[in-house]
């Protein structure tokens, strides 16, 4: 940042104060001190403490590495008992549209700026040298090493790099820095879109983007593309998930991207189940046939198209030996994350199959439960990738109550219902309509 504003510096503590105080002046409800959104700006709050202990790697990072598990246990026991919030007005932030505009994209410029002047991440460099290959129909000259463990991506990261490739001249590093923008772009419009399109209020949307570019977090990870991708691809697939072929479509390149979007299938299926499964579940095979597909333009032969698949997969996942990783389950015997698995895996299946009627409230809350839940298992540095969840926590912190849902998802529509004497208004989508009253 020194660099384009002579004489600024913010590191990663000061701007963990400063965005501590704006957060607080411009999303906390003083009129109402005990409600469910404070609470959540609280835990969101508070993860930034854990994460720069780790950082600061204080006393082996142990302290970081157990705020981050205590932070995210209260997150996951808020989000399983999202469905027991049924109070939940929609609330104005503490400053007007066009001051939460200038303050979103101000963010965003900040944001933008960290990207070209800190370092480039070492595995989004890495992602943008296979795109640079696979446009030129060669087999990556290197996979990823163990070292790069938390790291390893699959096909789709590289297939989405292309597309920026011929813009960057071909630079690595000028294609990982404009992927990581146009990430946090693509969440922010993402965010946007699902505040207009089934919370009927853009405003709203707005400041979720905008709340998403001033946490410390994001600052912290801000050119982690990898982890970046696929939490972009979930938003857009929830924006769309009232069309389960652009849903299946987007969430088949999630998991092409890291492992744990596989562990939304299973929620997401039973969530079109008799209501658009087979068109969901087309598009995810058809996904993944593309994905494969472009493994084939860069094999020799298929010793070749089968050292790629299996270097795309994080194996060490599936390890419960001791090794020299690093993070929380470094410092303990690898046995004890038997249990913890097998009790993911219940609550895996317990959300998949309940609630049995499923609608936006319970797809959003049980999927960022099942996101949360994976940094307790997760071999390499556990906790950290807050990345992952946290534009689906900001849906889920900022969603009002939403009423009258259909039970077809192909006419899903998720406006608001504010009751008004013995009627109801609906809220229509586009700002400066007229309220059409909905009667009981």
């Amino acid at each position: 940042m020194e660099d384009i504003l002579t004489g600024y510096k913010v590191n990663e503590p000061t701007w963990f104060y400063l965005s501590l105080l704006l957060i607080i002046a411009v999303f906390f409800k003083f009129s109402r001190f005990w409600s469910i959104r404070n609470l959540d700006l609280a835990l969101l709050l508070s993860l930034a403490p854990g994460l720069l202990l780790v950082k600061s790697n204080y006393a082996g990072s142990t302290l970081g590495y157990c705020w981050l598990f205590a932070v995210s246990g209260l997150l996951l026991m808020r989000l399983l008992f999202d469905w027991t919030l049924t109070r939940r007005p929609r609330m104005e932030q503490n400053l007007n549209p066009a001051g939460m505009a200038f303050l979103c994209a101000a963010a965003l410029l900040f944001q933008t700026t960290k990207i070209i002047t800190e370092p480039t991440d070492i595995g989004a460099v890495q992602t943008a040298n296979h795109a640079v290959e696979l446009l030129k129909r060669q087999e990556p000259s290197t996979l990823y090493s163990p070292t790069d463990a938390g790291d390893t991506t699959g096909p789709a990261s590289r297939l989405l790099a292309t597309s920026v490739v011929p813009f960057t001249g071909g630079a690595a590093k000028a294609v990982a820095q404009s992927m990581a923008f146009l990430s946090h772009l693509a969440v922010l419009l993402g965010l946007i879109a699902v505040g207009r399109w089934h919370f009927s209020d853009t405003n709203l949307g707005l400041a979720m983007g905008t709340m998403y570019l001033l946490l410390p977090v994001t600052a912290f990870d801000v050119t982690r593309v990898n982890h970046l991708l696929p939490a972009a691809l979930i938003v857009w697939a929830v924006a769309a998930h009232n069309r389960p072929t652009v849903a299946g479509g987007l969430l088949g390149l999630a998991c092409g991207t890291l492992f744990f979007p596989v562990f939304l299938l299973p929620i997401w299926m039973a969530f079109y189940w008799g209501r658009g499964a087979m068109r969901f579940g087309m598009a995810l095979v058809l996904t993944g046939a593309v994905l494969l597909g472009s493994l084939v333009l860069t094999s020799a032969d298929s010793h070749s198209f089968t050292r790629q698949t299996i270097g795309s997969i994080d194996w060490s996942l599936l390890k419960f030996q001791a090794d020299e990783g690093v993070g929380f389950w470094s410092l303990y015997n690898p046995a004890y994350r038997i249990p913890v698995f097998a009790t993911f895996t219940v609550l895996l299946a317990t959300l998949t199959i309940w609630p049995h009627k499923k609608n936006l409230e319970t797809l959003l809350a049980n999927s960022a439960a099942i996101i949360v839940a994976t940094q307790f298992w997760y071999p390499h540095q556990g906790g950290i990738y807050v990345l992952w969840y946290l534009p689906l926590m900001l849906i889920v912190t900022f969603r009002p109550r939403l009423a009258n849902l259909p039970g077809d998802t192909a006419t899903v529509d998720s406006r608001l219902t504010i009751p008004h004497g013995g009627t109801h208004y609906r809220h229509e989508p586009v700002s400066g309509l007229p309220r059409t009253p909905m009667y009981r």
